[in-house]
């Protein structure tokens, strides 16, 4: 099998032209956005205490770093253009290969490179005020009780940058690597100083010596409120139950941060040596970004009080540590570096995207101008359609209601609407934890189906550590569901339309035959 389909994917049309380096930087600039600078304020106000916040994020290590291993045997096997669209369609069928990539293109992807860009806008208004996400170039329109469309300045930003660097990427993989390696470079440098600076510097400035004090007790919590009237509100602070529901739905902000490693799979038609390149660039890249991200967690906590990180206005943790660092320099400076950061996270997701949907089209099971490539050896119109369709992620919001059932107001009166950023996180997450879930249970039924196959490299502590992943894994969706269901079950609801559709492109849909032969990289 894994002759078979190596052997078509030398005929591709893609250029090989991603060696180690630039596949790990495909990795960890992928994940890196801006997540790790915001999502540690949600998670502190959940589960409230130094220990606890420090946990959740090693939890997401051990989960991300699991999956990846695993992902190594099956992108060893199958190192096809396509990535874990391919994975499912070999271990299932083409059915559950296509509610995948209708997936990815709906919310998994597309809503991440939104959310991305949202982030991008949210701090370059630190530089540039006018960019606010209350500054309204249409105001909200509301178009259900809990959904509301907008277009702020903010939202405007975070669409212009997906559209040019959609542009950018249809110039051809060259240029699309250039920008990745460069700016993965220079966020991985700068999340370096942060956690340097915040370990020995903020922590004698700073006031986060008492978080290590009494590292486990929960303090100043946030009730996790369900969606459902017949499940009770939990706590952390009430007993283990509690802490347990907090601790499952604060995976979405780490889950999120960490997510996208998965992306460098979809490439693997342009990766040098892929049997070998792609594992490697799998684990060096999670566990590189990991580290990176417990280390900058325990910068924060020595820096600021847990109150400070609760607290950090708009939830720009980063920027209230070098605040206390660098004085009234440390937001700007933070906010240069996270707009790096999200501008070449982008740039990894939208290069890497748009091949789920050449593969797709390729099978018959896509719009069959997205299984072409241009004269630059890249699939354009599968960019391009992308590029729409995260653009017009960036306008839903949702509407806030308190506990009475009333709609929320500020001081002024004014209609309170959910942050678009971890909306965002909520749909993405469930919807891309259940195919992890699922590509890894795929490992188990290719070992069987597939005994004799060549297998590069075998996934690392199996049988044990896949099954581990995907044990934790159904606990946090199941968890989400029932305390998140609002933002979730969309996400489900959207993996369920596929089948219809999958069923309509299957009857009318035409495959495109043998891709024509891929080439080496040019000089």
């Amino acid at each position: 099998m894994a002759e078979a389909i190596l052997e078509g994917d030398e005929r591709t049309g893609f250029i090989r032209g991603l060696g180690l380096l630039d596949s790990t930087m495909i990795v960890a600039g992928s994940m890196i956005g801006s997540g790790i600078f915001i999502v540690s304020a949600d998670i502190s106000r959940q589960v409230g205490s130094a220990g606890w916040l420090l946990l959740v994020w090693i939890v997401t290590g051990l989960l991300t770093v699991a999956a990846a291993l695993s992902y190594g045997e099956l992108a060893a096997m199958m190192p096809k253009a396509g990535g874990q669209y391919v994975y499912l369609r070999e271990s299932y069928t083409p059915l559950w290969g296509f509610l995948y990539g209708w997936t990815l293109f709906l919310v998994i992807q597309t809503g991440t490179i939104a959310a991305v860009a949202v982030g991008f806008a949210r701090f370059l208004g630190v530089l540039v005020p006018s960019i606010s996400p209350t500054s309204w170039i249409i105001s909200p329109i509301n178009i259900s009780h809990d959904y509301a469309l907008s277009l702020s300045t903010q939202q405007l930003i975070g669409i212009l940058l997906i559209v040019f660097l959609t542009i950018l990427n249809t110039r051809g993989l060259k240029l699309g690597k250039i920008i990745q390696n460069i700016f993965t470079s220079a966020k991985t440098l700068s999340l370096v100083a942060l956690i340097l600076l915040g370990i020995f510097v903020g922590s004698r400035l700073g006031a986060g010596g008492a978080n290590f004090h009494d590292m486990w007790t929960p303090k100043a919590v946030e009730p996790i409120v369900p969606d459902f009237s017949f499940v009770s509100p939990v706590s952390a602070a009430l007993g283990a139950f509690g802490l347990f529901i907090a601790f499952c739905v604060a995976q979405v902000g780490s889950l999120f941060s960490a997510d996208a490693w998965n992306n460098i799979t979809f490439t693997a038609g342009e990766v040098k040596n892929p049997q070998k390149n792609i594992p490697l660039s799998l684990a060096a890249g999670t566990g590189l970004v990991i580290t990176l991200y417990v280390l900058a967690n325990v910068a924060y906590l020595t820096t600021l009080s847990m109150t400070q990180i609760q607290h950090a206005p708009d939830d720009r943790v980063a920027t209230a540590a070098l605040q206390v660092i660098l004085g009234s320099a440390g937001a700007a400076v933070m906010a240069v570096a996270i707009i790096i950061s999200t501008f070449g996270c982008n740039n990894g997701l939208i290069l890497a995207g748009a091949r789920v949907y050449y593969a797709m089209a390729r099978d018959g099971l896509f719009f069959k101008a997205t299984g072409k490539l241009n004269d630059k050896h890249v699939p354009a119109m599968g960019l391009i359609l992308q590029c729409v369709w995260a653009a017009l992620l960036v306008l839903p919001r949702t509407r806030k209601y308190g506990t009475n059932g009333l709609p929320l107001t500020d001081a002024h009166g004014v209609f309170q609407y959910g942050n678009l950023y971890s909306d965002l996180l909520d749909y993405v997450v469930f919807s891309v934890l259940i195919f992890y879930v699922l590509t890894i249970i795929g490992l188990f039924i290719l070992r069987s189906k597939k005994p004799d196959a060549p297998r590069p490299y075998r996934a690392f502590g199996y049988p044990i550590i896949p099954a581990l992943y995907i044990i934790a894994a159904t606990a946090i969706m199941l968890v989400l569901l029932l305390y998140k269901t609002k933002t979730s079950w969309p996400g489900l609801a959207i993996v369920l339309t596929g089948i219809p559709v999958y069923f309509i492109w299957r009857k009318f849909g035409e495959p495109l035959g043998e891709p024509p032969r891929s080439q080496p990289e040019r000089s």
